[in-house]
């Protein structure tokens, strides 16, 4: 379980007497359905991730670690996106260091959540001593590269023609943010 995480709120556009507020919450398994609802929006778009299919609960939840993931939900509860991280490797020397997955509804792009779901993974790793959080993203997902430049990542440089989706080669940006309160 992460640590507690105190939620919190960003302005989101839409509803008739102002914005909507969001509440960033600690993921569990009663918001399977919208976070894999999510999900397939961004397999579907085709320029957030390799997969072409949404995985059965059971098998995105053992890709991503039980710590640090989030649900951004509407007034309703439904939920807008998530962010999840999972271990880079199962080596020691690598214990302090998760990738980042964060994943926007298209109804609530542009309006906050994004922001709001980094800074909650951020702060949940860094209370447990993880020191840097990577990111891999393709090249033409100006969105997602904004969001993570935004939230203290940086460019580590693009593997090239890495992978294959649709038939296309893609080339992923690789970004991290170190932590600069974790040693």
């Amino acid at each position: 379980m992460p640590p507690e995480t105190p939620p919190s709120s960003a302005a989101v556009p839409g509803s008739p007497g102002g914005p909507a507020p969001v509440r960033v919450v600690p993921m569990t398994a009663d918001h399977a359905a919208g976070v894999l609802d999510v999900f397939d929006e961004g397999v579907r778009a085709g320029n957030a991730t390799f997969e072409t299919r949404v995985p059965a609960w059971g098998e995105w939840d053992a890709r991503h670690s039980a710590e640090h993931r989030f649900v951004a939900l509407d007034d309703a509860g439904d939920v807008l996106g998530w962010a999840a991280v999972g271990p880079v490797s199962s080596r020691a020397a690598y214990a302090g260091v998760v990738e980042l997955s964060v994943y926007v509804a298209g109804r609530a792009q542009g309006r906050g959540v994004g922001g709001a779901l980094v800074r909650a993974v951020v702060a949940s790793t860094e209370a447990a001593g993880v020191w840097t959080v990577q990111s891999g993203v393709f090249r033409e997902n100006g969105a997602s590269l904004a969001l993570h430049e935004r939230h203290g990542f940086r460019v580590v440089g693009v593997r090239e023609r890495i992978g294959r989706r649709d038939g296309r080669w893609r080339d992923v940006v690789l970004l991290e943010r170190r932590s600069p309160v974790v040693d």
